[in-house]
């Protein structure tokens, strides 16, 4: 066994609890991945794929477009300059352009990711409390449908 295999191990035995370890991380996304996580539509992706030289996602064997991580944080970037900087498609150019040369383009890609992140949990946040004060009712649950049968149906969740 790989030495990081005993440490939790180890760490019971002296009365510790383990460290749970942190889940591996996705590093490649197909474009229905991409368009969930970004709230997009594909078409608009590979238009900016024409439109963006950094946003050049690799193809797998059957063709299809592989974001890589990076790509996915560069998307979030031309997001927020397109939607809500306000930048033409010209101008969101430039700005990819000069954060590229300065050598800041990684750093400003996920700065968006995290303004993004931060906008939804905060939405979601703002959703909740309007439940809890009364606002807003409940969101329906979801009903499990026949393309998940992990999920019990409601019935069996009472019998």
């Amino acid at each position: 066994p790989h030495a990081d295999d005993r440490a939790p191990a180890r760490a019971a035995v002296r009365g510790r609890a383990p460290v749970p370890r942190a889940e591996p991380r996705q590093e490649f996304f197909s474009i229905g991945e991409v368009c969930a996580l970004t709230d997009l539509r594909p078409h608009v992706l590979r238009y900016w794929e024409t439109q963006f030289r950094v946003l050049h996602p690799a193809k797998n064997r059957s063709g299809n477009r592989v974001y890589a991580r990076r790509e996915v944080e560069l998307v979030f970037f031309v997001k927020q300059l397109l939607y809500t900087d306000k930048y033409t498609i010209d101008g969101a150019r430039q700005r990819l352009d000069a954060h590229r040369r300065g050598g800041e383009l990684r750093t400003a890609a996920r700065a968006a990711l995290a303004r993004e992140t931060t906008d939804a949990i905060e939405r979601e946040l703002r959703e909740i409390l309007d439940v809890l004060e009364g606002r807003r009712a409940p969101a329906a649950p979801v009903v499990p449908t026949a393309a998940d049968p992990s999920t019990p149906p409601p019935d069996a969740a009472e019998a």
